[in-house]
């Protein structure tokens, strides 16, 4: 007797080869179906979608993923095929042989592009994949993509997949220019307009959901604001902290400070926190981490030479009101930094920061991770030098955000993007970005966000 199994799913993970490639030349594959094709229909076909692969010279690729994938009668969903002691052959339809609770474990494990490439083998398997049931009793948390734009007319962005190394063309509502304030969080993004502080929404960038919230309460037009989420995965419910800062008229030492909190279930503001700071403003860059919101704080320079120029404070979002001055509880920075970047990674509170030369606070030398344990920074690593020189001209500013274990550091000014693991302590370079900078004042930004199809807005 001989039995041969032909699964698919091997397939949908297997890796970076999707098409034959066409030998010395880049080539671009469409596929389009509609729902009059005979064929897609007869295969569980769904409302007309399309399906671009970009390949490139340099054997990487980047793909178009909408969730709405065409099903397309290019796979067959596997064949059993044994000799009976007559030596006939017969054949049987996985679909016939595997029942939807293994199938659902299968595609538990697979990576989140490979499993929306699962949902277009045919009708049976993207109901299996998009069913409430399977989205929340199976979906894994998964590794965390960077999603890189550039400012332009329109703005034009690529996602970075760690697991399969790849770049997905991936279009985000919201984003109109590189100039806005971004927030994740357990697959939800939240946007803050540059223009409009009070405009802000929240989505899915893998299913597109999305909504835009009710402006909050406050000054309309502060000096800087920054906006930090938090999404618990349980209830999928999501809080929102906005801190917004700005300078007392005629007052060049006191800044009025205050935070506003935005809960889902809700759907309203309330204010938490109104303060005034001297000689500290507040900045662009905050986190939720464990319920606790922390912002990178600035010095003014109008109380004189203060060193570090940056410190912390941080509020309990779900304790009482307290009269103890946020300032009162500050941390100070572990050394002189050019710029600091907050990341919650597994509810730990990391900074990455660019470490300035000595006397010359403008001028970054290198970059560093630190952790935050009971209010003291331990160090977990510095960047080596020869991947700090890899980014050519680095300014004394940069984007970085992080999820789970993976941190991710760019260049405002190049699309060179360097990745972090904290549990392996291993610098990597991406896979090259597809998109490449056309004139030289040209900026490029970027945040990361964990992919997940069973969180809504």
């Amino acid at each position: 007797m001989r039995a041969q199994f032909i699964f698919l799913c091997t397939q949908l993970s297997a890796g970076p080869v999707y098409f034959p490639r066409i030998a010395g030349e880049n080539s671009k594959v469409s596929l389009c179906c509609h729902t009059d094709d005979p064929a897609l229909q007869e295969h569980g076909g769904h409302p007309s979608a399309c399906f671009t692969i970009h390949l490139m010279e340099d054997h990487s690729s980047w793909d178009y993923l909408p969730v709405e994938h065409i099903r397309t009668p290019v796979f067959n969903s596997g064949v059993v095929s044994e000799a009976s002691n007559g030596g006939n052959d017969f054949s049987i339809s996985l679909d016939a042989v595997v029942p939807d609770d293994i199938l659902e474990r299968i595609f538990t494990f697979l990576p989140i592009a490979s499993m929306l490439r699962a949902t277009s083998v045919c009708k049976r398997w993207h109901d299996i994949i998009c069913s409430r049931r399977f989205l929340w009793t199976h979906m894994l948390p998964q590794r965390p993509w960077y999603f890189m734009f550039t400012s332009n007319k329109t703005a034009a962005g690529y996602a970075f997949d760690p697991i399969l190394r790849k770049w997905y063309d991936l279009e985000l509502p919201y984003i109109d220019k590189s100039s806005c304030f971004i927030s994740s969080s357990c697959g939800l993004v939240c946007f803050m307009d540059n223009d409009n502080r009070n405009t802000i929404s929240v989505c899915n960038p893998i299913t597109k959901h999305s909504r835009r919230l009710l402006e909050p309460p406050g000054e309309t037009l502060p000096d800087y604001s920054t906006i930090a989420m938090n999404v618990d995965r349980l209830s999928h419910k999501y809080s929102i902290a906005l801190a917004k800062s700005k300078q007392i008229p005629e007052d060049f030492v006191r800044w009025d400070f205050s935070v506003y909190k935005y809960d889902s279930s809700s759907g309203s503001w309330v204010t938490s926190v109104r303060e005034v700071f001297v000689g500290w403003r507040g900045g662009d860059n905050s986190v939720i981490c464990d319920g606790v919101l922390y912002c990178l704080i600035h010095s003014t320079g109008a109380l004189g030479n203060v060193n570090p120029r940056h410190g912390l404070i941080m509020y309990d979002l779900a304790g009482e009101p307290s009269e103890t001055s946020l300032m009162q509880t500050s941390i100070s920075v572990p050394c002189s930094l050019t710029c600091g970047r907050l990341v919650n990674l597994k509810e730990k509170l990391v900074l990455v920061g660019g470490i300035a030369k000595h006397n010359r606070p403008d001028i970054i030398k290198g970059i560093g991770i630190w952790e935050l344990h009971e209010r003291q920074w331990h160090e977990v690593a510095r960047m080596p030098h020869k991947f700090f020189q890899g980014f050519g001209e680095f300014d004394d500013v940069f984007a970085c955000s992080g999820v789970d274990d993976l941190v991710y550091i760019q260049s405002y000014g190049a699309t060179a993007l360097l990745v972090f693991d904290m549990m392996q302590k291993q610098w990597r370079w991406s896979v090259k970005c597809p998109v490449s900078k056309r004139f030289p004042l040209q900026l490029f930004t970027g945040f990361c966000f964990e992919p997940r199809l069973d969180i809504t807005v």
